[in-house]
């Protein structure tokens, strides 16, 4: 089993396991605790407090709680989601975690004060665009148990720039940021827009990632000598784009994909599809990667890349509907120069 189908098995089997044990139907409990504990560890993901190794009577009913509590906000989220293509939620690899405890891992971006765009109005743009069938995005990544996000959102935006002026394609040391711009706090969270700037103010070129690998970890920042080859920052913008998403397309059609700030609360339970409701503008707290729109269908919506993985959401992606700021998907938004 692959994907969110396998974490629907799973959980459901585990979650069934403990309502008949909830319901105090007679079983063994060091059998049913041998079943659960195999259960959750073929994925079990690290930093929850939901999915413990499970001991006694009072684990499982943590277990109970936190799975009822999901099932719960799945009902909710899902009930708004009756237009065409809408988003999906429920069971998913983030189900093991409770809303703060999500939050406290994987949502520890910040967004700087950002000036708003005063270009000038965009022209005829074509009316589906993405950077991936260019050949200039990199494979979705997984920042797992640390709250990274900044970062992969930053290189993502730095390696598509160099591949977009002409490069080969080549995945950038994430890790090298995550210890070395001392101006973020590594795994405990930053600003993609403190990490361009650290990246363009100190010259500091961004090596491969085969030759400074992610550990999703902080670490002693690897330091390299100027003639070292890498990638580095000539310049890069950041504006306010929450009234202008027609030239934000322009932008990512001008200057290659974008590293973007939004709320992400609700996408713990997110499944797949375009989300139109449930995501704020007023509470910035992840950071990602804009590669693309389609505004084919009925529901017009941007593509960005994740970087929980390709078993989360569209294989690695979320959809937003475009207009009206979603999610303050148009808030923060930085684009490359080299």
């Amino acid at each position: 089993m692959k994907g969110s189908y396998r974490y629907t098995v799973v959980m459901a089997t585990a979650f069934a396991l403990v309502t008949l044990l909830s319901c105090q139907i007679k079983a063994s409990w060091d059998e049913a605790l041998t079943h659960l504990n195999e259960l959750v560890e073929d994925y079990t993901p690290s930093g929850g407090r939901c999915h413990p190794m499970y001991e006694g009577k009072d684990d499982f009913e943590r277990f109970n709680d936190c799975f009822r509590n999901a099932a719960e906000r799945h009902a909710y989220l899902n009930f708004f989601s009756s237009e065409p293509q809408s988003a999906k939620y429920g069971i998913n690899q983030f189900s093991w975690l409770s809303p703060k405890e999500f939050q406290d891992l994987y949502l520890r971006a910040t967004a700087e004060h950002t000036p708003p765009f005063l270009g000038t109005k965009a022209k005829e743009l074509p009316a589906k665009f993405d950077w991936r069938d260019r050949g200039v995005v990199g494979p979705v990544q997984n920042q797992e148990a640390c709250g990274s996000c900044w970062a992969f959102s930053a290189v993502g935006a730095v390696q598509a720039a160099d591949a977009v002026a002409g490069s080969r394609l080549e995945e950038l040391s994430v890790q090298q940021v995550v210890d070395c711009c001392f101006q973020n706090g590594g795994c405990d969270g930053g600003s993609p827009t403190k990490a361009l700037l650290w990246l363009q103010t100190t010259k500091v070129k961004l090596v491969p990632q085969l030759e400074y690998p992610y550990t999703a970890k902080n670490g002693m920042c690897h330091f390299f000598p100027r003639p070292h080859g890498g990638v580095g920052v000539g310049n890069f913008t950041v504006h306010n784009f929450s009234a202008q998403e027609e030239a934000m397309k322009a932008e990512l059609l001008e200057r290659g994909p974008l590293s973007v700030v939004v709320d992400a609360v609700s996408w713990q339970d997110y499944l797949g599809g375009i989300i139109q409701h449930h995501c704020s503008s007023r509470w910035p707290n992840h950071a990602a990667l804009l590669v693309g729109y389609d505004t084919t269908g009925e529901i017009p919506f941007w593509i960005v890349q994740n970087s929980w993985g390709n078993e989360w959401g569209n294989q690695g992606y979320v959809y937003v509907k475009m207009g009206g700021n979603l999610c303050g998907i148009a808030d923060s938004v930085a684009a490359v120069l080299l």
